[in-house]
């Protein structure tokens, strides 16, 4: 019988391969994650000429009063509900999505009117968004 007691070593935690592991987890999740914007809305952006830009006799003007109330093509909507617009759009549209909006917003009009009609105009597949605006200078009211 050995009575007499070895001196037990300390247990060590041997981080090398925890950090292996955790710095390969960490490059693949760098890799494989996709950065994808949904809700991103396209547009093209008018450039400052100072030949005024040719008119578009087939384009689609959707007007934003200071109130916030839509008219599409010189007609007013019912209502200031994106749904109404976008009915009003299509209507208008018919199945042609390669025409040119034109948004025409009044100054004092609110910004979530402009993205609104924006947005209900990206959802329903048109490209091409403009919005019109004047030279300074040249308003009806100061």
């Amino acid at each position: 019988m050995n009575l007499r007691s070895q001196p037990r070593e300390q247990p060590e935690v041997n981080l090398t391969s925890l950090i292996d592991v955790v710095l390969l987890l960490l490059i693949f999740f760098m890799v494989t994650t996709s950065f994808v914007r949904e809700t991103e809305i396209r547009l093209k952006l008018p450039e400052a000429e100072t030949a005024p830009p040719a008119s578009v006799d087939d384009a689609l003007e959707i007007t934003i009063t200071a109130d916030g109330d839509y008219l599409v093509n010189g007609r007013q909507t019912i209502n200031r509900r994106p749904v109404t617009l976008r009915r009003a759009l299509a209507e208008e549209a018919d199945e042609r999505r390669d025409q040119t909006i034109v948004i025409r917003a009044d100054a004092r009009s609110s910004h979530q009117a402009v993205v609104t009609a924006m947005d209900v105009a990206g959802r329903l597949g048109f490209m091409r968004i403009n919005i019109a605006t004047m030279e300074q200078g040249s308003g009806e009211e100061p």
